[in-house]
C-alpha cells in the first residue's frame, strides 16, 4: 500500500472521507472560507445544539435535504412557507429540523449577511447529523443558491414506502442516481422513524388478503403487531433500525437482509437481484472491516445526490430568510 493509499485509508478508519476541492455541478468544498469564515463552524454549533436536546432531530434534518434534492435539485425549495409550497405535498408530511435550519441562518445572516444560502446550511446540516450519530464525516462542496421556485405539484418524484423497486430505481434514476445510490441512501433509515400508519397494512391486510407480508420475519411480525395493533393509533413511532436507532451504522442492511425491514419499499431490496448485492454486501462480517464499506460509500452517494440540479454563480438568490423568497 502506497504512502498516500496508507494515510487515506487511516483517516477513513477515524471516519473522515477524503474528497477533491472540487465536484459536481461547479461546487466545492470550502467555497466559504474567504466571504465567512465560520459558516461551517455555526451550522455544526446549531446542529449539535438541537442534537443534544433531541437525538432524533439527525433523521429529520437527513430526510430534509434528501427531499429537497429530489424536487428542483438541492435548492432549499422544500423550506419555502406558503399553501401551495413543496413542503405542503402529502409525501412531505411530517418533515422536521426546519427550526434547527432557521436558527443557523438566523446566525448567519449577523455575521454574514447575504453570503450562506439556506440550501447550503441543509447540505452541511445533514453532513453534521450524521456525525453526531456516530457516522462518517466528509467535506461537503458548497456552492449552490437558493431557488425560486417551491411547488407542492412537483413533489410526485419523491419515492414512497410503497414503491416497488423498479419504481424506487426509476425516480432515483431520472436524478442521475444509480442502484448502488439507491441503496446507500436508503441506508440513512439506520437513524429514522415512521409511523405505524405507514406499515400498518403489512402485518394484517397486506395486498388485502387479510394475511401479513409473508416476507416480515415471524419473530419480528409478533413484535410490530404488539407495538401497533390492528385498531391502534397510527401515529405510534417506530425505529427503521430495530436495534441502534440512534447510532448510524450497518444494522438497518441486516434488519433488511434477516426479514427485519420496517418499510416495504425497504425490504423489497432484498427481493431484487441487483439491490440484494448490495445489501449483502453492507451487511457482511468481515472481521475487523465490519461497516468500513458503507461508512466509505455513504458520504460519496451523499455528494452525488447533493449536487442534483444545483443552481450555483449568480442564479437564483441567497434568501435572508428560509422560509421566503426575497
Amino acid at each position: 500500500m502506497g504512502a498516500a493509499h496508507l494515510i487515506n485509508f487511516r483517516l477513513l478508519v477515524w471516519g473522515i472521507v477524503i474528497i477533491p476541492a472540487l465536484s459536481q455541478g461547479g461546487l466545492k468544498t470550502g467555497f466559504y472560507s474567504s466571504s465567512c469564515p465560520k459558516a461551517e463552524s455555526i451550522v455544526r454549533s446549531t446542529v449539535e445544539s438541537h442534537f443534544n436536546k433531541d437525538p432524533t432531530v439527525a433523521a429529520g434534518l437527513l430526510r430534509l435535504h434528501f427531499h429537497d434534492c429530489f424536487v428542483q435539485g438541492c435548492d432549499g425549495s422544500i423550506l419555502i412557507a406558503g399553501a401551495s409550497a413543496e413542503k405542503t405535498a402529502r409525501p412531505n408530511a411530517g418533515l422536521r429540523g426546519f427550526e434547527v435550519i432557521d436558527d443557523a441562518k438566523s446566525q448567519l445572516e449577523g455575521l454574514c449577511p447575504g453570503v450562506v444560502s439556506c440550501a447550503d446550511i441543509l447540505a452541511l446540516a445533514a453532513r453534521d447529523a450524521v456525525d453526531l450519530s456516530g457516522g462518517p464525516s466528509w467535506g461537503v462542496p458548497t456552492g449552490r443558491r437558493d431557488g425560486r421556485i417551491s411547488s407542492s405539484a412537483e413533489a410526485s418524484s419523491l419515492p414512497t414506502p410503497l414503491d416497488p423497486v423498479p419504481t424506487q430505481r426509476q425516480k432515483f434514476a431520472s436524478k442521475g442516481l444509480d442502484d448502488h445510490d439507491l441503496v446507500t441512501l436508503v441506508g440513512a433509515h439506520t437513524i429514522g422513524q415512521t409511523d405505524c400508519l405507514f406499515f400498518q397494512y403489512r402485518l394484517y391486510n397486506f395486498t388485502s388478503t387479510g394475511n401479513s407480508d409473508p416476507s416480515i420475519n415471524q419473530a419480528f411480525l409478533a413484535q410490530l403487531q404488539s407495538t401497533c395493533p390492528k385498531m391502534g393509533d397510527g401515529s405510534k413511532r417506530v425505529a427503521l433500525d430495530k436495534d441502534s436507532q440512534f447510532k448510524f451504522d450497518i444494522s438497518f442492511f441486516k434488519n433488511v437482509r434477516d426479514g427485519n425491514g420496517i418499510l416495504e419499499s425497504d425490504q423489497r431490496l432484498w427481493g431484487d437481484s441487483s439491490t440484494r448485492r448490495i445489501v449483502e454486501n453492507y451487511a457482511g462480517s468481515i472481521r475487523g472491516l465490519l461497516g468500513l464499506r458503507f461508512d466509505f460509500e455513504f458520504p460519496k452517494a451523499m455528494i452525488k445526490m447533493s449536487s442534483i440540479e444545483v443552481k450555483t454563480g449568480t442564479q437564483e438568490e441567497i434568501r435572508k430568510i428560509c422560509s421566503k423568497f426575497n
